[in-house]
């Protein structure tokens, strides 16, 4: 059992809570048994190592079952050494590390995708986990992450998709203007959610079509230039007083009204 929380394994499981160790290594952490679970039923070929307390295994034996299956067995470890390599402050006894999986734009579009999130410089970690999670729900095809948007495999990204990352394509370090192209070529339409766009409402028998959804940053939206690519903006009613939805919020409403009208048709 592993039990010094200084021993060089540890520290190298406990770097990867930065990016530059992750871009290094190719790898990333994955906190809690809901993230391991996920992980080992529809990737069990990314996970390298698990590590778990004793108390965590007879808590959650069915991962000790899905890791023997994936032919991984489980490094044992004490709480001291669990919590040096987390990043959060209570750490739920288990903790694996995976390598990065990204898709490539080409395969991303291939086919005949019919809905797509773009995500254009989303900085917060847990709007993206979350959009990447309710794009899952939604059942869309893909996730396509710019290069400016927050690392998916910062660890409170990956915390904040349930498990979602290892359900759908995610499209890493992509230049905007690649995507749209990418999109258009596959037969897409490109709708940009903006505050300034036309009234959702008013165009939203088009989303039954193949939908592209353009997102942008939380502070500033999207550019001039992102907008002039997109074929649509969109923005949702407010009916309160709410000066606006959050980022999340958002992105989560329109994906879904998508996936209503295209299963709806």
């Amino acid at each position: 059992m592993l039990e010094n929380p200084r021993s060089p394994r540890v520290r190298a499981v406990a770097k990867l809570t930065k990016r530059s160790a992750r871009q290094e290594s190719g790898l990333f952490l994955l906190e809690g048994p809901q993230a391991a679970r996920e992980a080992l039923a529809y990737r069990p070929d990314t996970i390298v190592e698990v590590f778990a307390t004793p108390a965590a295994v007879e808590r959650h034996p069915e991962l000790r079952a899905s890791a023997e299956e994936a032919g991984l067995d489980i490094v044992f470890a004490s709480e001291a050494v669990l919590a040096a390599m987390a990043d959060t402050v209570t750490p739920q006894g288990i903790i694996a590390v995976a390598r990065q999986s990204p898709t490539s734009v080409r395969d991303v579009f291939a086919g005949t995708p019919r809905l797509i999130a773009i995500c254009e410089e989303i900085r917060d970690p847990g709007n993206l986990g979350t959009i990447i999670r309710a794009a899952d729900a939604a059942g869309a095809d893909a996730i396509v992450l710019t290069g400016r948007t927050v690392d998916p495999y910062n660890p409170k990204v990956v915390r904040s998709t349930t498990g979602s990352l290892f359900h759908l394509p995610v499209a890493v370090g992509v230049e905007l203007t690649t995507a749209i192209e990418r999109a258009h070529a596959a037969g897409m339409r490109v709708v940009a959610a903006d505050v300034k766009g036309a009234d959702f409402l008013e165009h939203r028998a088009t989303l039954a079509e193949p939908t592209a959804w353009l997102f942008g940053n939380e502070a500033h939206g999207l550019d001039d230039e992102a907008l002039s690519r997109a074929d649509l903006a969109l923005r949702l009613p407010i009916y309160g007083a709410a000066e606006s939805l959050n980022l999340a919020t958002a992105a989560s409403v329109c994906l879904y009204e998508t996936a209503f009208a295209q299963r709806a048709g």
